[in-house]
């Protein structure tokens, strides 16, 4: 029996030109983008096609215009949709909660964009960031974080990708020191991120305590399909939804964990729809058994739609 999920990819997935071959060729996709237009007042369409990169990777930005390009491929496999669930990395999750009925486009587009000012305007400029662990386990990673908070200034894991990957957050002072230290944690590298915050760490707790109040007045739907949540890698349940979403702001995203969860689950194959391969490369480092399709371009749609026997 195969069982599938339908995973969206979250921040850093974004490029200049992405979607653009769905908006030309589906009336579906050009839809999505123009309400998103409408919903937002002001034209995402033609930064998501034409950039510039460094406006497309401001936080408050880039996330809309993810949600957006996202929705806008689902619109188009909709009609073909056999997944049994739904998860998504980060930002992906809204996107996930839409494409399952949880709350309408517009409502979701807009509450991105707000997530992202929160998210961005939270930590002030150069005080925090973020730094890639790799190849260490997640025992390391913590133990690192714990050594580094005690001598430098806050230091926490914030993203468990795949097995050696463990992105951590926390204030410069602390990354600034973190760099040359990771070796005697067994970390063969230490990457400093080109972002600019902390996200998914304690820091960002102010921008969790403002989205709850836009998350407080939005009336959920029920998914009608699993969708899987970062925090506690469970399945959403309709009452938990707003709670889960502002916690996720600064609570680590067990990415592993919840593709462990579906495959535990019975999925077999994984569909990431969006733009880039991120998510297929975590997946395929988690477990190489499992089937992953990637969704990003018209091209991969046909692979899509070949696969599941449309």
């Amino acid at each position: 029996m195969n069982k599938t999920a339908f995973v969206f990819p979250g921040q850093g997935a974004q490029f200049a030109g992405m979607g653009k071959d769905f908006y030309d060729n589906f009336k579906e996709s050009r839809e999505i983008f123009h309400r998103a237009n409408e919903a937002l007042g002001f034209d995402i369409t033609k930064l998501c096609f034409e950039g510039p990169d460094e406006e497309l990777s401001v936080t408050k930005i880039t996330q809309p215009a993810l949600l957006t390009v996202c929705l806008a491929i689902y619109e188009v496999l909709k009609k073909n949709d056999n997944s049994a669930v739904m998860g998504g990395l980060s930002l992906g999750e809204y996107s996930a909660l839409t494409a399952a009925g949880a709350m309408d486009f517009e409502t979701a587009v807009r509450l991105v964009y707000k997530r992202g000012n929160y998210m961005q305007n939270t930590v002030p400029l150069g005080e925090g960031g973020m730094l890639a662990l790799l190849g260490c386990t997640d025992e390391d990673a913590i133990a690192f974080c714990n050594d580094i908070t005690g001598k430098y200034g806050l230091l926490e894991p914030a993203n468990f990708n795949c097995p050696g990957q463990i992105v951590t957050g926390g204030r410069s002072t602390a990354i600034d020191n973190a760099v040359d230290k990771a070796p005697g944690f067994n970390i063969k590298r230490a990457i400093k991120l080109q972002v600019s915050a902390p996200f998914h760490t304690s820091m960002l707790k102010p921008a969790g305590d403002r989205l709850k109040e836009d998350l407080s007045k939005i009336k959920f739907k029920r998914p009608v399909r699993d969708v899987i949540a970062n925090v506690d890698t469970l399945y959403y349940e309709i009452g938990k939804i707003a709670e889960k979403l502002e916690k996720q702001v600064y609570n680590p995203v067990r990415w592993e964990a919840c593709v462990r969860k579906m495959i535990g689950d019975g999925v077999n194959t994984f569909v990431e729809i969006g733009p880039g391969k991120t998510l297929t490369g975590f997946i395929k480092k988690i477990d190489k058994n499992v089937k992953s399709i990637n969704v990003d371009s018209v091209q991969g749609l046909n692979s899509y739609l070949q696969f599941a026997g449309a």
